[in-house]
Formats: C-alpha cells, sequence, structure tokens
C-alpha cells in the first residue's frame, strides 16, 4: 500500500470519538453523633482526617461556608428550634470555624441568602437563637453576609456554567462567591418537597439572590431591597431576572418546578464548584425540607457525613437515607422530579456510582436510616 492510498483510506474511515471521561469520585466520611452535646469539633476532625486533613485544602485561604438556614426562624416544627429540625446547629457551625481556622484558614466567611430579607445576616442568626459572638471567637477572623442582594460587594459576580448549560448560561451571585478561595456547602439531611431530597447541591440554590432571581426583583436592574424569596423566577419560570443579568435560555418551555430547580441547581454546582460539603444528620426531619411542607416529621439519625466532591458526598447521604441515589424520576425519593445528582453528574461535577465511591468510617449499612417509613 502507498502512503497516498493509505491517507485515502484512513481519510474514508469512520471517526472513532473516545468516550467522556468518567465524573470524578472522591471519598466520603461517615461519622457517629448521637446528639449536638457531642464533641461535634471532634468527630469533624477525625472526618476530616480521613479525607486527608483540613490544612491542605485551607491554609492561608479564604473559606466560604454556605449555610442552609431555609425559611423563617419563625417557623418551627413541633415548636423546636429550626437547629433541631431543618436548619444547620450552630455548634456544627462553630466546631466548623474552630477547625477551619486550627488548619489556618486566613478568613472564614459564613453566607446565606436569608429568606425575605435583605438585612444583616446577623439578625437571622440572633432571631434564629444563635450566638453570634460566640461563633465570632471560633476563628481569628469570622465574617458574615446575607447573599440575597448585592451586600457588602460593590457588584455582582457572574459565573459561567461550563459547557452546555441546562437553564441558564450564566448565574449573577453575590461577590462571596467569587472572593474566596474555598467553598464549603453545609447542608441537613433532608427530604425536600421540589427535588426530593436537600443536601450539599441542593443547599446550592439558595446562593440565588432574591434581588435578581425573586419574585419582586427589578426588570432592569436588580431589587436591592427584596422582600420575598427566590420565588417563581427559578421554581416557576413566570419571569425572567432582570435585563442586566443573563436571560433563561428557553423561557417559557418548562414551568414544573421538579425540572426547574434540579437543572438550576446542576448548573450553579458547574459554575460555582464545591471543594468540601458537610452534611448535617445528627437531627432533621424528614417529608420535607421544613415546617410549611404538609406532614414533615422528626427524625434523628445520628450521622455527620462529609466528602470533597458533592455528587458523592451526596450520593451516599441519600444511601444513608435509604434510597438509591441513581433512581430516576418516578422513583422514591423523586417521584415528581429530576434527580439532580444525575444531573450534576452529567455536567461532569462529580459521581453518583455507589460503586465509584470509597465510604470511610461507618459504613453506609452501619449509618442507614430510613426517612420513608
Amino acid at each position: 500500500m502507498t502512503r497516498r492510498e493509505w491517507l485515502a483510506m484512513i481519510g474514508a474511515a469512520p471517526l472513532v470519538h473516545a468516550a467522556p471521561a468518567p465524573a470524578p469520585a472522591a471519598p466520603v466520611a461517615i461519622a457517629r453523633c448521637a446528639s449536638y452535646d457531642e464533641d461535634v469539633a471532634a468527630k469533624l476532625s477525625a472526618m476530616f482526617g480521613q479525607l486527608g486533613g483540613l490544612e491542605r485544602l485551607v491554609r492561608n485561604q479564604t473559606v466560604t461556608v454556605k449555610l442552609n438556614m431555609t425559611g423563617s426562624p419563625a417557623n418551627r416544627v413541633r415548636g423546636l428550634a429550626p437547629a433541631l429540625t431543618h436548619y444547620n446547629h450552630p455548634k456544627l457551625v462553630g466546631a466548623t470555624a474552630y477547625l477551619l481556622g486550627r488548619a489556618g484558614a486566613r478568613r472564614v466567611r459564613f453566607v446565606e441568602s436569608a429568606w425575605a430579607t435583605a438585612g444583616p445576616l446577623e439578625e437571622v442568626m440572633l432571631d434564629s437563637g444563635w450566638n453570634v459572638r460566640g461563633l465570632q471567637s471560633a476563628a481569628s477572623a469570622v465574617e458574615f453576609e446575607n447573599t440575597n442582594a448585592l451586600g457588602k460587594g460593590k457588584s455582582y459576580a457572574r459565573f459561567q456554567v461550563p459547557g452546555a448549560a441546562y437553564m441558564y448560561a450564566a448565574y449573577d451571585l453575590n461577590h462571596s462567591y467569587r472572593d474566596t478561595d474555598v467553598f464549603v456547602s453545609m447542608a441537613k439531611l433532608k427530604n425536600h418537597a421540589t427535588c426530593g431530597v436537600t443536601l450539599s447541591l441542593k443547599n446550592c440554590f439558595g446562593n440565588l439572590p432574591a434581588s435578581i432571581y425573586g419574585d419582586d426583583a427589578g426588570a432592569d436592574e436588580p431589587n436591592e431591597k427584596p422582600a420575598t424569596g427566590r420565588g417563581r423566577t427559578g421554581h416557576e419560570g413566570q419571569r425572567q431576572p432582570p435585563k442586566s443579568a443573563p436571560q433563561e435560555l428557553h423561557f417559557g418551555a418548562n414551568h414544573d418546578p421538579g425540572y426547574r430547580v434540579p437543572h438550576i441547581v446542576a448548573d450553579l454546582v458547574a459554575a460555582r464548584p464545591i471543594h468540601l460539603a458537610i452534611v448535617d444528620g445528627v437531627e432533621s426531619i424528614a417529608g420535607g425540607e421544613g415546617p410549611w411542607v404538609r406532614g414533615v416529621r422528626i427524625v434523628k439519625p445520628g450521622v455527620l457525613i462529609a466528602g470533597l466532591n458533592p455528587v458523592s458526598t451526596d450520593a451516599v447521604a441519600t444511601a444513608v437515607m435509604g434510597y438509591n441515589p441513581r433512581a430516576p424520576r418516578g422513583t422514591a425519593p423523586f417521584q415528581t422530579c429530576d434527580n439532580t445528582l444525575l444531573l450534576a453528574e452529567r455536567h461532569g461535577v462529580g459521581t453518583a456510582d455507589l460503586q465509584r465511591i470509597e465510604v470511610r468510617g461507618v459504613p453506609i449499612e452501619q449509618a442507614l436510616y430510613r426517612y420513608d417509613t
């Protein structure tokens, strides 16, 4: 065969495309913790050690921790403090700040898009019964930011979704999500009425500022005094965000919250990567994400879960709740929604395949606490 014949042959041959690289996996640690009265810091420290240690991740870095404080602190389940049901517990928050500071973090910033207000996050914490001064003293430099609007920043940060975005090509968020070196999502081990489960991935739906993505967002520019939550822009798609922000790609095509919210979350975690996921499963609720969901009940799984990849961490957490993390829509817990974990996996964020995830500490079968009973 001559060189010309060989070139003609390979030119006529069908192209063989390489298979896409598998989504990354990372180890996940599980620990028993029956009560917040236990030494939560020691539990977390041991878990972080099982993951390779915090120092290599946070030393001399600014660390931003997205909390889960969904809904008004006045909303209660059976009159209990929100931290015992649907909020992160302040002891866990304080222990995390302490361990980050001990590992050499230069600054620790706690953030949340507080429901129906653009006021200081510290006020919401105080209304929730938290000791804000105690949190401030947990590390050398502790800050707080309500990311529901512009807050302490001068401009919003734009995060592009890599590859083919599901809902928006980019998202405008509070500066805190950009002005950081390490991003932590601290979630609660809960069901969610719209998304089936709300863990470290779904927690990031709260990154969206109400000033841009809420019901009362401005038409042209953000409304810096929003009075509602994130509302229909994300959940139902009844309106576009202000013209200053990237617009929805297929506006009006789908108004199903069970489709929209999981796809938005998957976009967000691809655009703003999570470096550390922590899931508070000491005490929580089942059946929904907050007291406004009818039929929620108190549960006490007595576990803490942490990992360096949010999809892998949420896959393990979902399994601890008694569910298949790869379950399709129409199957518990995703009866009326798309599976956020699989959507994030398709974005290349991480794997939800339990066979590829190394669990350290307590095995899943020993930590199992079935949420559907």
